[in-house]
């Protein structure tokens, strides 16, 4: 799981980097019943969907494998991504 929190994150600021034009970016960890991974940026708002390409692909893929789930996104404040990864094995 620590592997796939550490990717999952890694990708998502790498993302912002390369595709938000944001000027901030958040790497947020949370554990309650699960494992919260967020990831915002300070991009413009984004109204537009996102493409999923290789980088979306794979984080998705990442948190599946834990029996967990991702959803990456813009928002009204810049994009977000955030892995919901279970800490109890499914």
């Amino acid at each position: 799981m620590e592997v796939a929190a550490y990717r999952i994150a890694t990708e998502a600021v790498t993302n912002a980097l390369r595709h938000s034009r944001a000027t901030s970016c958040r790497v947020t960890l949370r554990a309650d019943h699960a494992l919260h991974v967020e990831v915002r940026d300070g991009g413009p708002d984004g109204a537009a969907a996102w493409r999923t390409g290789v980088g979306l692909r794979s984080m998705h893929e990442r948190a599946a494998e834990l029996g967990g789930a991702l959803t990456a996104g813009p928002t009204d404040r810049g994009g977000r991504v955030h892995a919901l990864l279970p800490l109890e094995p499914a």
